[in-house]
């Protein structure tokens, strides 16, 4: 797919403010998954995440989302952990990014860890879309978390979505948004192939797999590339 309709972003919050909820939902509304294949904490893959009911482990997916403007983009999105025990997770999931949707409950409002991952995406000088997620709670307060947005964290409290992962509101508001204000990946200018390993994990069949993100050539299925580090061959 040509770059000017790629889009790469992260998910980020405090935890419990529905970073994972949301990302299933995106992944239901894009077609990714069908309504039978919907469960609570998809990406969640290992069972400790299943079990305490957080996210441990960055998890990369790709959708494709038909704009109101009639094209496709490819959605590339990376659910981040929310508990300050795993915040390099975060770190290293915003470093292959060029946008975060920033996740607040409607009834906690901005919380520690919330301030610490708005600062790591504004290091990386990633754009941020706020989102005020959980409207539909009786005691969400939406003018509050607005207002907090603007004095804790300078983010117009106006350009927050309002939105609830449980009851599917604002998610096709939030596509448009991401396709809108996320700038699509630009090219490095480097004449060698430039990418970040993102994660690994041993798959029976395959080995030793690593998620990555490509930012410099073209990539293509069967190739052999050399890693930096330890300047050993590997097939793409």
């Amino acid at each position: 797919m040509d770059a000017a309709h790629i889009r790469n972003f992260s998910i980020i919050a405090h935890i419990d403010h529905g970073k994972t909820t949301l990302s299933d939902r995106l992944l239901h509304r894009t077609g990714t998954i069908t309504t039978r294949e919907m469960e609570d904490q998809l990406l969640d893959s290992m069972d400790l995440e299943k079990e305490r009911g957080i996210t441990i482990k960055a998890h990369p997916v790709t959708m494709i989302y038909q704009a109101k403007n009639g094209s496709a983009y490819e959605l590339n999105l990376i659910d981040t952990p929310g508990h300050v025990d795993f915040s390099y997770e975060v770190s290293r999931s915003l470093s292959a990014c060029e946008g975060a949707v920033l996740i607040i409950d409607a009834a906690q409002g901005v919380e520690a860890q919330t301030v610490a991952n708005v600062h790591l995406a504004m290091k990386q000088n990633l754009t941020v879309i706020p989102v005020i997620n959980k409207i539909d709670l009786p005691h969400a307060n939406i003018p509050q978390t607005r207002q907090q947005l603007e004095d804790i964290l300078a983010i117009p409290g106006e350009s927050a979505i309002l939105a609830s992962a449980k009851e599917g509101i604002g998610i096709d508001e939030l596509l448009e948004a991401i396709v809108e204000r996320i700038p699509p990946p630009k090219p490095t200018g480097a004449p060698s192939l430039q990418a970040l390993g993102l994660d690994s994990y041993f798959d029976t069949y395959k080995g030793v797999v690593t998620d990555g993100r490509v930012f410099n050539v073209v990539v293509r299925a069967g190739m052999s590339v050399k890693f930096f580090h330890s300047r050993k061959p590997v097939e793409v």
